[in-house]
């Protein structure tokens, strides 16, 4: 059988013919706010069918193709302004599943929404399997009254048969989680999982057995259970810091996948008994977590990479034929990243990514018994990998020893010495990391002739629970210091011109943006802050964190309650110390920092006679979602940045 697949696999890349790229002037503006492309692509059990989630500018639909003629879709379910599918799944080769998700701001991730529907390859009998406007003419007729809560996906059953696995969880109980069976094609749910602790996700088997469950509990807290005889039992950990999260279960039942991680540090994917006992390591990294699992339909690992870096496969269960696919596919697409997509039911037809820090992505599609692959299409048709800059994972010692990771994206055809450069810190900042892999902001700068510095700093994740959990409490201090270090880093190692330095950053780097000039006084020559919190007490007046239980945990956790020490981290309390021009981006409807948060800040700037810039859109949310605002955003930036620290490079 593997020789078999080895055979299709050398046979269909003969195919594959190089792309010759020629060189063009400076890379427009509008390619970089382009809103349009195909991702998610999902192929049918019978192989006959591909759903992909498509973006259409501000638009988003799900689209329907049959493989043998994808010069029309076979069927288009538009989507409202603003929604966007978070998940697509096939119940049957006639029918899938799509859960829904908000999208108000570039900054934001898309945030699920809660609700789910099914819809037949064909586009027809749209019908709701969670909806909270049942009562109200909402999606499809239904007998049940409205869903007062949310719903994800959880699973689907090992062969399909038309069913799929759904969580829910109500707003007026925030004490019990749910799981049931439910048929895709009449909406009707079998409860088949139960348990009295919030917000929680099940690890279900191959026979549809509820055996763990896992997440954040109402109080930030990381937990787990597992079923043993009918009832749920809490697993602890042990006082040196073990984390055990469950990930999948083979379908023969005989093993659990699960990340371990030992004091505290990165995670580590392991393979264990049904019961979690008797584990076997099978990939382990010492400085970042163990992700991009890549998994055969059986739900066996065959690769799997570390998440700092450049992702470098580590190989799973070598004597697996798909395991030598995948390490032929990376050996064939040299500087890039293969993922697995998506599967027909028998394994015989591969949809796989192909992806790096120059190409948001690439799909292919691979068919094993005609020994043929062939490109389906990119997520970004207005990005020309061959114009990007690279992106340089690097690791540097902060000030109180610590290693950090800090990434460069370098010009294209500059060499890495004395460039303008901008710190861009990302938002978070908890559970939030930057990576090797293509980033929109970072290629924008370089495009214009910018080094780019990116810091993971305390409370990124991607080295662990312990590392994540440094960042608590830190916001305006330790976390500030670790990007300042970065920079004086950068600049000792004359990657970057020390007079020609500025920070851009949005939402919590809009924050950051302006902290790291209040406590870095003469570092950098200006500022930019989109989206940003300015005034971290009005954190717990205003925006949406504020709304639940958990928010507001969140919040005492994150930031603390003190009034004095507030003040002392919140930079429209210090604009007196900021001593470089200052541009603010804010859209005037952001419900996550609101637009009262850039206003405190333009007030206290005002009071205290420091230039500044102002950028505002109406019916924006955090960041900007229309193609035309991001545009201009980009462009007053540009402009900002050129004003005051000098145009950048030449590029070609």
């Amino acid at each position: 059988m593997m020789k078999g697949y080895a055979r299709a696999l050398a046979a269909a890349l003969c195919l594959l013919l190089p792309v010759v790229a020629t060189a063009g002037d400076r890379v427009p503006v509008e390619a970089f706010a382009h809103g349009g492309g195909y991702s998610m692509p999902r192929i049918s059990p019978d192989g006959k069918y591909l759903a992909v989630a498509a973006a259409m500018g501000e638009d988003h639909a799900v689209l329907v193709y049959a493989l043998d003629d994808m010069t029309h879709p076979k069927s288009y379910l538009r989507l409202p302004w603003h929604q966007l599918p978070y998940d697509i799944q096939w119940t049957g080769s006639q029918r899938l599943i799509v859960e829904l998700a908000n999208f108000f701001g570039s900054l934001d991730r898309p945030e699920r929404l809660g609700e789910i529907i099914s819809t037949d390859v064909n586009g027809k009998r749209i019908l709701a399997m969670f909806d909270r406007d049942f009562g109200a003419g909402g999606r499809g007729g239904t007998v049940r009254p409205s869903d007062e809560g949310y719903a994800t996906i959880a699973g689907l059953p090992s062969k399909a048969n038309g069913h799929f696995y759904m969580q829910t969880y109500m707003w007026n109980d925030e004490k019990n989680t749910w799981l049931y069976d439910v048929d895709a094609d009449t909406g009707v749910r079998h409860m088949i999982g139960q348990i009295n602790a919030g917000s929680m996700d099940f690890t279900v088997d191959s026979d549809g057995n509820v055996r763990y469950a896992q997440g954040v509990d109402i109080s930030n807290n990381y937990v787990v259970y597992r079923m043993q005889r009918g009832l749920w039992s809490q697993l602890t950990n042990d006082a040196q810091g073990e984390r055990f999260e469950p990930v999948a279960f083979s379908q023969d039942k005989q093993h659990l996948y699960a990340e371990i991680s030992l004091k505290s540090g990165p995670l580590s994917l392991v393979q264990t008994n049904a019961d979690g006992t008797q584990s076997q390591q099978l990939a382990k990294d010492d400085f970042g977590n163990i992700g991009h699992i890549q998994w055969t339909p059986q739900d066996v690992p065959v690769a799997a990479a570390p998440v700092t870096g450049i992702p470098t496969p580590i190989i799973i269960n070598g004597d697996q034929p798909l395991a030598q696919i995948y390490k032929g596919l990376s050996s064939k697409f040299p500087n890039q990243f293969v993922d697995f997509s998506s599967f027909s039911e028998d394994g015989s037809m591969l949809i796989f990514k192909v992806s790096s820090d120059r190409d948001p992505g690439t799909y292919y599609l691979f068919d094993m018994k005609a020994k043929h692959i062939g490109k389906l299409f990119s997520e970004s048709d207005s990005i020309d990998p061959d114009k990007m800059g690279s992106r340089i994972p690097m690791r540097f010692t902060a000030s109180d020893g610590t290693q950090l990771e800090a990434i460069l994206t370098v010009p294209k055809g500059a060499s890495m010495n004395n460039l303008p450069m901008v710190l861009l810190p990302h938002g978070g900042p908890i559970d939030v990391d930057d990576n090797w892999f293509f980033d929109t902001d970072s290629q924008f700068l370089a495009s214009r002739g910018y080094l780019v510095l990116q810091i993971n700093y305390r409370g990124s994740s991607g080295r662990g629970p312990g590392f994540e959990g440094d960042g608590y409490g830190k916001w305006g201090t330790r976390i500030q210091q670790d990007l300042i270090d970065g920079v004086k880093w950068a600049e000792a190692q004359h990657y970057a011109d020390a007079k020609r330095v500025c920070v851009f950053g949005g939402s919590f780097g809009g924050y950051s943006a302006m902290m790291t000039v209040i406590r870095a006084p003469g570092l950098f020559k200006c500022a930019i802050g989109e989206a940003g919190i300015y005034d971290l007490a009005m954190m717990y007046d205003k925006g949406d964190i504020k709304d639940t239980k958990f928010g507001k945990n969140y919040l005492e956790q994150a930031i603390g309650k003190d009034p004095a020490e507030l003040a002392a981290n919140s930079p429209d309390k210090l604009a007196d110390k900021i001593d470089v021009p200052v541009l603010l981006i804010h859209g005037e409807a952001d419900e996550r920092a609101p637009f009262a948060q850039a206003k405190a800040m333009r007030a206290a700037l005002e009071a205290a006679h420091k230039p500044y810039e102002w950028l505002t859109k109406p019916n924006e949310g955090h960041g900007f979602y229309k193609e035309e605002n991001v545009v201009d955003m980009y462009n007053h930036v540009q402009a900002f940045l050129e004003k005051n620290i000098g145009a950048g490079v030449q590029t070609n």
